[in-house]
């Protein structure tokens, strides 16, 4: 959310004054072309399945949490629809309060239960916890609920610039680890404790996984499956999903501030003439991934964005199979319509 009020800010010193402006603009990098990084060796990736193992029981329960001001949309329900698809773990969305969760940039989803519920359920705490992005990095209940759950045994694992909210709550110091790279020097100098890791997609040390990317929740989604139910499975729901291949491979330098980033965003934010509002219109079954990644990329458009329209259905995958863990549906409600219980 915050590159949204730079790229505002770098709008307003376009306008006002060129040289500002120009002064502004030459300062960002040019694009830069993305190039294969060299393959992960052998080892490396058995280390990091062998670090994802589920640590506490055969079939694992995962817990995605939320506050329902406003989480990330691909980052919590990404990896839910994904995890359910494979069917190898009972995967639950949780947020923080009763009612709806608010996405952005787009969808409002009713979780299936609050923290408080989920512990009630699980005294003795999930396998893995799912921390996407937030509007804020410091709840105070999520900031205890990781604690306790990192004290119960559950791993970690923050998606994106989810790895600041999980160095709020303290889990990543001393820890390796990598975050969104537009946010690293933010969580760098607030957690100086953090060791970051360069050109990996996917971090793991001691209980803690970390991602980088806003396409994170896709390979960490797959590399689960992996860890949890072996490299057959994973290739399988990877296919379902049209991802052929995934490891931790990531060239970090190619992720920058740029130049034509910026003149894209610039040129897309001052044509209010061309300002669009996609509908979709959602239906009982509408599949969690396809959704959230169509309404994510257009709404990040700085010209367009998706709104939907509909009662209140349930998705996919929390369909098609029961939770044991808890209610067995989650439901995505239309722009317009509030999301019950």
């Amino acid at each position: 959310m915050r590159s949204r009020h730079l790229l505002w800010g770098g709008v307003g010193v376009v306008g006002a004054g060129g040289v500002l402006g120009g002064a502004w603009m030459l300062s960002l990098s040019a694009a830069r072309e993305f190039t294969s990084p060299p393959p992960i060796g052998v080892s490396e990736t058995q280390a990091l399945l062998a670090a994802l193992k589920p640590p506490k029981r055969g079939r694992p329960v995962i817990a995605s949490i939320g506050i329902n001001d406003a989480t990330e949309t691909t980052d919590y329900l990404m990896p839910y629809g994904i995890l359910r698809r494979a069917d190898v773990a009972d995967v639950v969305l949780l947020a923080t309060q009763r009612g709806s969760v608010t996405l952005f940039p787009a969808l409002k989803v009713q979780p299936n239960a609050t923290v408080a519920e989920f512990d009630d359920r699980h005294p003795d705490g999930s396998d893995y916890v799912i921390v996407p992005a937030m509007s804020r990095d410091d709840d105070p209940v999520v900031m205890e609920w990781l604690r306790s759950q990192a004290a119960k045994g559950a791993l970690i694992v923050g998606v994106c610039a989810g790895a600041k909210v999980v160095a709020e709550a303290g889990l990543l110091d001393g820890k390796r680890a990598t975050t969104h790279w537009y946010y690293l020097n933010e969580l760098l100098a607030k957690h100086p404790a953090v060791r970051h890791v360069a050109d990996r997609r996917i971090v793991v040390d001691e209980g803690v996984a970390t991602t980088t990317g806003i396409s994170a929740s896709m390979p960490v989604a797959l590399t689960l499956v992996e860890a949890i139910a072996g490299r057959e499975r994973a290739e399988a729901v990877g296919r379902d999903v049209g991802v052929t291949d995934w490891d931790a491979r990531h060239d970090s330098r190619a992720f920058q501030f740029t130049r034509p980033l910026a003149m894209t965003a610039i040129r897309n934010s001052v044509a209010f003439w061309h300002r669009e509002t996609l509908g979709i219109e959602l239906s009982t079954g509408v599949d969690e991934v396809s959704l959230a990644m169509v309404a994510d990329a257009w709404s990040r458009t700085y010209r367009s964005r998706a709104v939907t329209f509909a009662p209140n259905i349930a998705t996919r995958e929390s369909q098609r199979h029961s939770d044991c863990s808890g209610p067995g549906q989650i439901k995505l409600a239309g722009d317009d319509t509030p999301a019950s219980d």
